[in-house]
């Protein structure tokens, strides 16, 4: 009897240990969901979409003896904490970021500097994209070189004098380079390619790179045509589409495993520390303004659409409570364009343009959230917009407003001339967009490899 007793303790003993080694060296695969069980061990909600940046075990301990750089701004918010509710307000994407809905400004959690500096790392430098370390300077403002009064650290502009390129000196004051931003996922928003030169002097200067990764709120779908090589600029510099539908961390592996560095195929050094529980069917919201024009949720999605205005004689609403949201035009007529404002200046917009005068144009804010994804990249808006002006103004470039070196920004903007002519010889939304697909099919299948999350 005593040795059926102990066989059927040894035999508990056994399943009891088999089961504990199973849970220890199980690994979840990247986009996967916790089960309630994980949920309630890790005390974290169900579901719940975990930042690299909370994953301290994962990446604190590659820093012990470094000399740590990071690339951040103001929305390095370890976890994206806010002193607001979970829950989505309703009409949430018109709430603007960084209030609640009764509009009372909300308190943040803690920054990723601080983080860092807590568990006694050793921040030697802070490099700032466009619109600096505190996200309110006017695009493509200059920015000079300061310090972090809170805690001392030097702050490096990637916005200084004529260059985005960080400097060899800058790239001697660190061994590795964390990131931390929060971005958009559009290719004519600056910031993936202060992170794309980054990766380029981290390459050259034999530098290691640790991404945190954060969700892409604009990685739900791919559009637009791709960047051609000799319309490269400060508002594109890869050749992938308009809407790429990846985060930093995707991105990243795919600069580096295209060769896309000057250094070459996987020459940075690169990390990424994935989230937790993301895929890219998810429409994921972002708790500050990335930049100070683009304000609350609904700017984030149609940004795609409208920033096609930029330098056109059409304004995007700049110096206004809604830009990216409304555009108008004292050169438009208010026949069928019943909506007005008038910019002034402001805070990230010191010197809109039409400033002070009555824009003629369409208010977008109405527009049901389903129909915006549904719609990606909407043309009709530009097209829209550029048949009002030639009526009125036959004799004016509607495109001509400001070149760069000689170039159309529309066509920096659209990665080649295609666009803008194929609306100058009448083509379709529609037409337009079908000519981009064969591109968007075969860019997929380039990303695959590079992929963190499940689609």
């Amino acid at each position: 009897m005593k040795r059926k007793v102990l066989v059927f303790i040894l035999l508990l003993a056994l399943i009891a240990t088999s089961g504990c080694a199973k849970k220890e060296n199980a690994t979840s695969e990247p986009g996967t969901q916790e089960t309630a069980e994980e949920s309630e061990t890790t005390g974290e909600p169900e579901g719940r979409v975990i930042l690299g940046n909370e994953q301290f075990d994962e990446y604190i301990p590659l820093l012990d003896g470094k000399r740590v750089a990071l690339f951040s701004n103001h929305t390095g918010i370890v976890g994206d904490e806010t002193s607001s509710s979970n829950d989505d307000p309703e009409d949430a994407d018109l709430v603007q970021l960084g209030f609640d809905k009764a509009g009372n400004e909300i308190t943040y959690g803690t920054h990723i500097l601080d983080a860092l500096i807590e568990r006694e790392v050793n921040v030697t430098a802070i490099f700032s994209p466009e619109h600096g370390f505190r996200g309110t300077e006017d695009a493509g403002a200059n920015i000079d070189d300061s310090v972090d009064d809170k805690t001392g650290v030097p702050i490096l502009s990637l916005y200084h004098e004529d260059t985005h390129y960080p400097s060899a000196e800058s790239m001697d004051t660190f061994d590795t380079l964390i990131v931390d931003m929060q971005d958009v996922g559009l290719r004519y928003y600056t910031y993936y390619i202060s992170l794309y030169y980054l990766m380029d002097a981290c390459a050259a200067s034999n530098k290691e790179m640790i991404i945190l990764d954060r969700p892409n709120p604009n990685g739900f779908y791919v559009d637009g045509p791709i960047l051609k090589e000799e319309y490269k600029s400060r508002v594109g510099q890869l050749p992938i589409p308009i809407v790429y539908g990846m985060t930093w961390g995707e991105l990243a592996q795919m600069i580096n495993g295209e060769g896309w560095l000057e250094a070459g195929k996987d020459a940075c050094s690169l990390t990424v520390i994935p989230c937790k529980n993301y895929t890219h069917s998810m429409k994921t919201r972002i708790i500050r303004k990335p930049s100070p024009n683009i304000k609350d949720m609904r700017a984030v999605y149609l940004y795609a659409s409208t920033c096609f205005f930029e330098n056109t004689y059409v304004s995007v609403g700049r110096g206004t409570d809604m830009p990216f949201e409304i555009y108008g035009s004292p050169y438009l007529s208010g026949d069928g364009n019943d909506f007005t404002f008038v910019p002034k200046s402001m805070e990230g917009a010191t010197t809109p343009p039409f400033e002070d005068e009555t824009c003629y144009g369409k208010d977008l804010r109405n527009i049901p959230l389903d129909e915006i994804w549904e719609n990606g990249i909407n043309l009709e808006y530009l097209i829209g917009a550029y048949n009002d002006f030639q009526k009125e103004h036959s004799d004016l470039d509607f495109f001509d407003n400001s070149k760069i070196d000689g170039h159309y920004w529309i066509d920096l903007l659209s990665g080649s001339d295609d666009l803008r002519n194929q609306i100058v010889a009448g083509k379709t939304a529609e037409e337009i967009k079908a000519s981009w697909q064969d591109d968007i099919s075969s860019f997929k299948e380039q990303r695959k490899p590079y992929l963190l999350y499940e689609e």
